[in-house]
């Protein structure tokens, strides 16, 4: 059994490197490492050489150059094939491993690619389309988790007694509710001119409305003790993320000083674990997102520590520097809003890099999988497709140990006959996503 730590030689210790190996020898084998500059401090144990000079009985990466530099620029990336992977950033020299695992995560996982220049979406968005994951066909699959257990089954062969640590997979349920009541928390303005609108359209409807704005009926949009009964039914972690910015085209939620969404705000506070979902125009309007986490506190009287960008209206690195600013710790925005899949090549958490600063951050990312929306709004596909799109996610996410987690919206799942099938596409994600007693992952050979 080995006791000391994976040594990491490489001629010059950079904040990338560090970043880097920290994610896939700690954080995904769980192994202990350091890195050495100095060929004379080596001493005994297993040695990875990540660099051009040739170290007898080490382990060698050739690297590829991206970690030594700084700032971003156009990267090439030609995808070729080992084990079974897609791999980049290859290495053709007398290399234990033909690619750069390093340098090839740290470009997924920090989104390098969405620090360059590119046609940004009518909402300002890196469409998935421009991704090189998308684009080489490897977007459904978390592909740095599948790289690091190919690469401890390597590392294994030359060093017997590393002993790597099983991930176990886990799946969270997040509930984005970005309007909160179809009739209820509106002011009289904007009801009388909903009203005005129903009188044009022949649609006249004032005694029904009535009851609703009242309470004398329940509000379509309030499904909030079906959720409640399916989360806990399913025995699932849960986590809404909830609206308090001012209203715009974009952001359709009360108030945030409405007593009916107060109310709620504080109801679903009760029974499960809240966010923050800033607004449209705080993605990139500093300050913003400070101003919004103030209001969330003030009525849950606690700290805010999670968001979720609405419309997924995520710009690296403005955005998360302002997450950040406002004192937000984890962020579960990661993910395309056009297609399903592993956006930053992960199943799993990680630290927010700042690759214009090239540092490190206290902001911890959880990308999530699926959306609701991407499937209904944006591929526009039936209830039984959708369910084979998870399914096979849940399984890719499961294999890798990693977390699942997927997006649904309480105007999606409404008690009528156009989202019936949707609410079995709900009933059958959370089923599928349940955990076992056998789901966990180890790097290492079947055996070993």
């Amino acid at each position: 059994m080995l006791t000391g730590p994976v040594k990491i030689f490489t001629a010059r210790n950079v904040p990338r490197l560090d970043y880097v190996a920290d994610l896939i020898l700690n954080d995904i084998l769980g192994l202990s490492w350091k890195i050495i500059t100095d060929k004379r401090r080596l001493g005994k144990g297993p040695v990875i050489n990540y660099s051009g000079q040739s170290i007898p009985g080490s382990f060698r990466i050739v690297p590829a150059g991206l970690l030594f530099e700084m700032g971003v620029r156009p990267q090439e990336i030609i995808v070729e094939q080992w084990k079974g992977l897609p791999v980049f950033f290859t290495v053709h020299d007398d290399s234990d491993l033909p690619f750069d695992i390093f340098s090839a995560a740290f470009y997924l996982v920090t989104r390098y690619e969405e620090y360059l220049e590119f046609e940004r979406d009518e909402s300002g968005r890196f469409r998935a389309s421009l991704s090189a994951a998308f684009k080489h066909g490897f977007l459904g699959i978390p592909l740095i988790n599948l790289w690091s257990g190919e690469f401890a089954r390597v590392l294994l062969k030359k060093f017997q007694h590393l002993s790597f640590k099983r991930n176990e997979f886990k799946a969270l349920l997040t509930i984005d509710i970005d309007e909160a009541f179809a009739y209820r928390g509106k002011n009289i303005i904007r009801n009388l001119g909903d009203i005005i609108d129903e009188i044009k359209c022949g649609q006249v409807k004032i005694g029904r409305r009535l009851g609703f704005i009242t309470g004398r009926k329940k509000d379509p949009y309030e499904i909030y003790d079906y959720l409640n009964e399916k989360i806990k039914a399913n025995n699932t972690e849960a986590l809404f993320f909830l609206p308090v910015g001012n209203r715009s085209p974009y952001d359709k939620n009360p108030s945030w000083k409405n007593d009916s969404y107060k109310k709620l705000i504080s109801s679903i506070s009760s029974l499960f674990r809240v966010g923050l979902h800033p607004s449209f125009r705080a993605a990139c309007e500093p300050g913003a997102v400070t101003a919004e986490a103030g209001r969330l506190k003030s009525i849950l009287n606690r700290e805010v520590t999670a968001s979720r960008f609405h419309y997924l209206r995520i710009i690296l690195p403005e955005s998360y520097r302002n997450l950040l600013l406002a004192g937000i710790t984890e962020d579960y925005s990661m993910g395309y809003h056009d297609e399903p899949g592993f956006r930053a090549g992960i199943a799993g958490p990680f630290m927010f890099y700042d690759v214009e600063n090239d540092i490190r951050t206290n902001l911890r990312v959880f990308p999530f999988q699926v959306m609701d929306v991407t499937l209904t709004g944006y591929k526009k596909i039936n209830p039984a497709a959708a369910k084979q799109i998870i399914l096979n996610l849940i399984e890719e996410t499961r294999k890798a140990g990693g977390l699942f987690i997927s997006i649904w919206h309480n105007t999606g799942l409404l008690d009528n006959k156009t989202c019936t099938g949707w609410r079995d596409v709900f009933d059958f994600t959370l089923k599928r996503q349940k955990v076992s007693e056998e789901d966990s992952f180890s790097g290492t050979p079947a055996g070993s």
